[in-house]
């Protein structure tokens, strides 16, 4: 049902929009991420959460970060109505929508959660600038 939702939002937003690329499989963003040596940026979202539609249209398209992100992680979008989807118990939250950038190997978060309205343009851009700093050996 999400992976039909953003399929369908991404279509309507058109080609020429910059995004970053979110999975919509926890199991599969993992995966990628461990092959890739990249951290996981899980944004959780509760359904139908006008907050989180809000963030996604204003924070996660068309800003000069995006291209950052998509190199430098692997971006996955889970809900919290799927919990079976996604362990809840490593990304527990009651605010909605609430971002985690987790270093894959030791599956530990490497920031700070940012929950809400902490998720602006200007954390997303330090949080771009930070994992270069953190991680300055590899090549993004």
């Amino acid at each position: 049902m999400l992976r039909q939702l953003l399929l369908l939002w991404l279509l309507s937003v058109g080609s020429y929009v910059n995004h970053v690329h979110w999975l919509g499989s926890y199991d599969k963003a993992l995966e990628l991420a461990l092959k890739a040596h990249k951290p996981l940026l899980v944004l959780v979202v509760k359904k139908d959460s006008k907050a989180s539609k809000t963030i996604l249209h204003k924070h996660f398209m068309n800003h000069p970060y995006i291209d950052s992100i998509n190199k430098q992680m692997i971006a996955v979008i889970v809900t919290y109505e799927g919990q079976l989807s996604y362990p809840s118990e490593m990304y527990y939250t009651t605010v909605f929508p609430t971002l985690f950038l987790v270093d894959t190997k030791t599956e530990t978060f490497i920031s700070e959660p940012l929950y809400e309205e902490e998720i602006d343009s200007n954390s997303l851009s330090e949080m771009v600038k930070n994992r270069r700093v953190l991680y300055p050996y590899n090549t993004f």
